[in-house]
């Protein structure tokens, strides 16, 4: 068996230029043009390029994208300083604050530090807890990529057994949320699975994710997850991405897995690409949340 593979760059381009065409009209109907504030602290060069790519999605989407840079030395005064600014600007929808952030930064007090209204990563208590009782405000870019990806590759998630392999809070935890929701931004069909959530320590790892229908790999391990742990014909979405010597390789050993699986997203150009059309999408949402307030 050779495993389909899920094309992550085509469907975050079909999502973006749907955003592109909301947010001309938003434009043309007299609304805000939704503005993307980014927070890149020192100069990590794999933050770089992920700033980077943001920023080029949030042109071509005709967003308004701002880079604020601060020295890995300014501290968390000067840090929480500037987001308290940037919560002010009417003319700032999201705020980012591209992670990790380098050491002696009190990361957990910087998220906390943004206005639920623009955290457009979902990542501050308050949107957690809306996440976790069904009526959230923004939806996680990652874990909502995933189920966009699934969706719109006709890939059957209601009454399926889903395994998320890694309970991390960006993409683990509310991974395993969306997939067990009632409903959702693509309908009943989208979710309603039924989800066990494994992690690196989990007893019989391997007889888990064996039973899944999805496997959501998001362990943050490089290739954990081999061929043999797989059921023949599931699907395989590999959110991981770590450096091995010059590769980027996922969570999922792929030459292995794709003998197995029926469906397969690459590393890189899988989940990647629709974390950022997902933020796009969120930044929109937040500036039409702006114009009803």
């Amino acid at each position: 068996m050779t495993a389909r593979i899920l094309d992550g760059k085509q469907i975050a381009s079909e999502i973006r230029a749907e955003i592109a065409r909301d947010v001309a009209a938003l434009l043309e109907a007299g609304g805000p043009r939704p503005g993307l504030a980014a927070v890149l602290v020192g100069d990590n060069p794999a933050s770089e390029v992920y700033v980077r790519n943001k920023q080029r999605a949030c042109e071509r989407a005709g967003i308004d994208s701002r880079l604020h840079r601060l020295d890995a030395a300014a501290g968390d005064a000067r840090l929480l300083e500037l987001i308290e600014q940037l919560n002010a600007d009417p003319t700032v929808h999201g705020i980012l604050v591209q992670l990790p952030l380098p050491r002696g930064f009190e990361e957990r007090a910087v998220l906390d530090a943004v206005d639920p209204l623009k955290d457009v990563d979902a990542f501050s208590p308050e949107n957690v807890g809306l996440l976790v009782q069904g009526r959230p405000r923004f939806l996680p870019c990652t874990p909502h990529g995933v189920i966009q990806l699934l969706h719109r590759c006709q890939i059957p998630v209601a009454g399926r057994h889903a395994v998320v392999v890694g309970r991390s809070e960006i993409v683990g935890k509310p991974m395993a949320l969306l997939l067990a929701a009632r409903d959702g931004t693509c309908g009943p069909e989208a979710c309603n699975a039924t989800v066990t959530l494994a992690h690196s320590r989990s007893e019989n790892l391997a007889e888990i994710v064996r039973s899944a229908d999805i496997v959501v790999a998001a362990v943050g391990r490089p290739q954990m997850i081999r061929g043999e742990m797989l059921k023949p014909g599931c699907t395989v979405i590999d959110v991981g991405i770590n450096r091995v010597g010059d590769a980027l390789v996922g969570d999922v050993h792929f030459e292995e897995a794709a003998q197995v699986a029926g469906a397969i997203t690459p590393v890189p150009g899988g989940v990647g690409p629709l974390t950022i059309a997902m933020l796009l999408s969120n930044t929109l949402a937040s500036a039409r949340k702006a114009v009803n307030s």
